[in-house]
């Protein structure tokens, strides 16, 4: 004869999702038998119910793909490490240079301890862009369809089955299935990737998963950051275990290449005439890519047009920005015989590694969303970058061997400069803020 304790350790064998409705059903038959009322139905529906959930999990740990590690990844070199801290605590927070393959190999690594099974591994990223690559990229390496073992779901976009043990979205995704799901229930496993981005969705998330933590014993959470700021994180999680997995890079060669400082509209057409101009010093240290960081979709489309004007055969230019079509995007990580030139927005200074870059041009710029509490709007401004940003930027052609970054500002103005971008929540109107608090029911706001 089964009892309620029995049924009561058989959930932890049961998918996530169903835990709840099943607890609350166990604790009703429990109140019945208290009742001396006849509970004989219920138990039956229950034991079922539990058998079908348990045969679930059990089905898709039996489909779990077994992943390979490429050992020259530097993340793949603290494999024992980093398995041991994700099955020791709740929290691990994993810090490394982009670049490092924390972004593609920690959900390979969670299926290979076995998460995945009772839930999704959800994995956030930032930007659309970021996050349907990911997941085509694990898809690849896990020799899997796009859709099956590893899906994504975007804003209008979503690809992903019952089969699905990975699941790619950006954070404002997970941020808006809080509302639908309490306890994200529907994952076992969740990594909030590039979090030193601290854009909002970020900050709330990371708020919302400590109160959650201590109801979802069963719950991993895996943080990366790309920056030294990763002990902020680590104090808001009570001390979790940060991990350090350095980034395989070579030495990059910083040159400084000021604009005159002219007169606006001559400094943006400066802008254009100096990318031209590094373009042609890059090209006569021989073969490699070019990525160009420019602040916002016009000034790459002003940019491609200068650069075809100045006849520069023997490259292809590609421009990447977040409204491009997923065909135009794709290029981008296609090979091709020659030498290319991208045009990118900050989108490629975390969250993809575009392959083959060898060399980068940063006109140090990037556009910024801030609150004015004057003119109570919020105006996507261009401002200059921090030197975090810069240095992430700087570091993108130092992946495949040594290479050369041209800053089209002088070594003063990058000296001045902020150390870290200011996080979305200080710049931010905060009506906004309060309202989502509210509807997450987060509790007392100003705490």
């Amino acid at each position: 004869m089964t009892t309620p304790s029995d049924l009561k350790r058989a959930l932890d064998d049961c998918l996530a999702r169903d835990r709840h409705a099943l607890l609350s059903r166990i604790r009703q038959w429990e109140q019945r038998r208290r009742d001396g009322k006849s509970a004989d139905r219920l138990a039956a529906e229950l034991e079922q119910a539990v058998a079908r959930s348990r045969a679930r999990v059990a089905e898709r740990r039996a489909s779990l793909p077994q992943p390979e590690f490429d050992p020259a990844l530097p993340v793949n070199q603290r494999l024992d490490d980093l398995r041991a801290a994700i099955e020791r605590h709740q929290v691990v927070i994993v810090c490394g240079e982009t670049g490092s393959g924390k972004t593609t190999q920690l959900p390979k690594l969670c299926l290979a301890l076995g998460r995945g099974t009772r839930g999704l591994i959800g994995h956030t990223q930032p930007r659309r862009l970021a996050a349907r690559s990911v997941a085509t990229r694990i898809a690849q390496e896990l020799k899997s369809t796009l859709g099956e073992v590893v899906g994504f779901k975007v804003r209008f976009t979503e690809r992903s089955s019952e089969r699905s043990h990975i699941k790619l979205m950006t954070d404002g995704i997970l941020l808006a299935e809080t509302q639908t799901d309490r306890y994200l229930s529907a994952y076992d496993t969740l990594i909030i990737d590039e979090a030193h981005e601290r854009s909002l969705n970020i900050d709330f998330l990371l708020g919302f998963l400590k109160q959650l933590l201590p109801r979802r014993p069963d719950l991993k959470v895996i943080i990366t950051s790309a920056t030294i700021d990763a002990d902020r994180f680590s104090q808001h999680f009570d001390g979790a275990p940060v991990m350090e997995v350095s980034g395989r890079t070579f030495p990059v060669e910083v040159r400084y290449r000021p604009l005159d400082e002219r007169d606006e509209d001559q400094h943006e057409l400066d802008m254009e005439a100096a990318i031209v101009e590094a373009v042609e010093e890059l090209a006569r240290h021989g073969p490699g890519d070019i990525l160009v960081f420019l602040p916002g979709e016009r000034e790459i489309r002003d940019t491609a047009e200068q650069l075809r004007k100045a006849r520069l055969t023997a490259y292809e230019i590609l421009p990447l920005f977040a409204r491009l079509s997923n065909e135009d995007q794709q290029k981008i990580f296609r090979p091709s015989g020659g030498r290319r030139i991208v045009l990118a927005t900050n989108v490629a200074e975390t969250s993809l590694t575009v392959p083959g870059i060898k060399y980068v041009i940063d006109t140090g710029l990037a556009r910024i969303n801030r609150y004015s509490p004057r003119a109570k709007v919020e105006q996507l401004l261009v401002e200059k970058i921090s030197q975090a940003a810069a240095r992430q930027r700087a570091g993108r052609c130092g992946r495949v061997e040594a290479g050369v970054c041209i800053r089209l500002y002088s070594e003063q103005d990058f000296n001045a400069r902020p150390a870290f971008t200011d996080p979305e929540i200080v710049r931010s109107n905060l009506a906004a803020v309060i309202l989502r608090m509210a509807a997450l029911r987060l509790g007392k706001v100003d705490e």
